[in-house]
């Protein structure tokens, strides 16, 4: 008799698996049913994602790799003190835990820097994938995410959960009904202001003694970046701003909204034809894009009409007979036409939770996610690209068949970045 895990790691196309097949039945769900989970450098953002998981009948977490001796206590005593037992596993290398054959899937939360390499290191061992945003480094990862994913068949969830969002949906829903007639703009907070201008920090801090490896493994926390001193604020959620390690403030909230915008518009598989950053010295900061197509995407750092009611990661849709805008807060704004197809949503908490739900019932079904790893790369080489723009200081023009741009040779070479030996991507 085929066994479900069989199934699943010997799948060379999407298929629909029976319920009879994984073994459901009425009632409790078998432990040889579940989906298996570890998790890769999982740190305070990563923990929440995990405390949805655990909550999840469907799934099992069963082990955690960290390069932090502490965080990997930490996880197995939230792990085991949820399921009343002592089996979650601890690990300091990622290739150990990716050995086991009786891991389905794994949660990837490290910095980000690693999430590229990780995720695909992970497909080749036949895992799906849940990793947070962003999901790339460079252009060049982006691309190489999406090819890997789907030369591998596995699954990929990127962390834009907002997907899974009603209020989000709603929208989306609103433009599709066509009540907001033809498509104009797209709209991006990629702020708030604080973060911009978006060009991280190269400095490097000042040295400090560098604790033993079995308490932090810091050629292993490095990874794919640069080497460079160690800094215990590195290692405590300080990473962010350092170019090393960070994509930048529009590639940290773009990945986010942008992503919406191309979600709620079908433009999963497409960017834009060209990014004109605005304000690069003083301010307001503003990257207006141009698709194929003629629609606009405006991505900014201040606030339009609504924005402070409906919250954080907030996006604007468009069209020549109305408008419609949601965020974090749940509220929606609108034009005085839409008002009356508004209704009630659910609160923005559950959209974390809807988006682990899918993967497991992905997983099961061998359905494609929301969040693919193919939409991940053309919303993160958008974000990319209007940061090449902003950093070059002039409009960029884009080629979407060449994955190049044609106008802007020095912008050409920053659509990679060198990996440190022996990574690769």
């Amino acid at each position: 008799m085929t066994t479900r895990r069989q199934i699943l790691q010997s799948a060379v196309a999407p298929m629909i698996v029976p319920s009879l097949v994984l073994g459901q039945r009425a009632g409790a769900i078998a432990p040889s049913d579940k989906i298996t989970f570890g998790g890769i450098g999982i740190g305070s953002r990563g923990a929440h994602v995990l405390s949805k998981l655990l909550n999840v009948e469907q799934a099992r977490f069963v082990a955690i790799c960290d390069v932090r001796n502490a965080r990997r206590e930490t996880i197995k005593s939230t792990v085991d003190q949820k399921y009343g037992d002592h089996g979650c596993q601890m690990y300091d290398d990622q290739y150990e835990l990716l050995a086991r054959q009786d891991i389905d899937a794994v949660l990837i939360a490290t910095g980000d820097r690693w999430h590229t390499p990780l995720s695909i290191i992970a497909a080749q061992h036949g895992k799906d994938v849940y990793c947070e945003k962003p999901c790339s480094m460079s252009i060049e990862e982006s691309w190489a995410l999406g090819a890997a994913f789907r030369r591998y068949n596995r699954l990929y969830q990127a962390g834009c959960q907002r997907r899974n969002g009603a209020n989000f949906q709603l929208c989306k829903e609103i433009l599709k009904s066509g009540a907001l007639g033809k498509l104009q703009a797209l709209y991006a907070n990629v702020g708030p202001s604080v973060n911009w201008p978006p060009l991280p920090s190269r400095d490097w801090l000042a040295a400090e003694e560098l604790p033993p490896k079995q308490v932090l493994d810091w050629d292993r926390w490095l990874g794919p970046a640069p080497w460079r001193p160690y800094h215990s604020s590195y290692v405590t959620g300080g990473w962010r701003n350092f170019y090393d390690f960070h994509g930048g403030g529009i590639l940290e909230w773009g990945s986010h909204t942008v992503d919406l915008c191309h979600w709620a518009a079908d433009y999963d598989d497409t960017q834009p034809v060209e990014y004109e950053p605005v304000g690069t010295n003083v301010g307001p900061y503003q990257v207006n894009c141009r698709y194929a197509n003629g629609v606009k995407l405006v991505m900014r750092d201040n606030a339009w009409d609504g924005a402070l009611k409906t919250g954080s990661c907030s996006f604007r849709i468009e069209g020549d007979k109305g408008w419609v805008e949601t965020g974090d807060a749940t509220r929606i704004e609108c034009s005085d036409n839409i008002r009356p197809l508004l209704r009630p949503t659910e609160s923005a908490a559950l959209a974390l939770e809807n988006h682990v739900k899918e993967l497991v019932r992905c997983i099961k079904t061998r359905q494609a996610t929301s969040a693919s790893a193919a939409a991940a790369a053309n919303s993160h080489v958008t974000c990319h690209a209007a940061f090449i723009a902003y950093q070059r200081g002039k409009t960029l023009t884009w080629d979407t068949t060449k994955h190049e741009f044609t106008n802007d040779e020095i912008a050409n070479r920053m659509r990679s970045r060198a990996l440190r030996e022996p990574w690769r991507v």
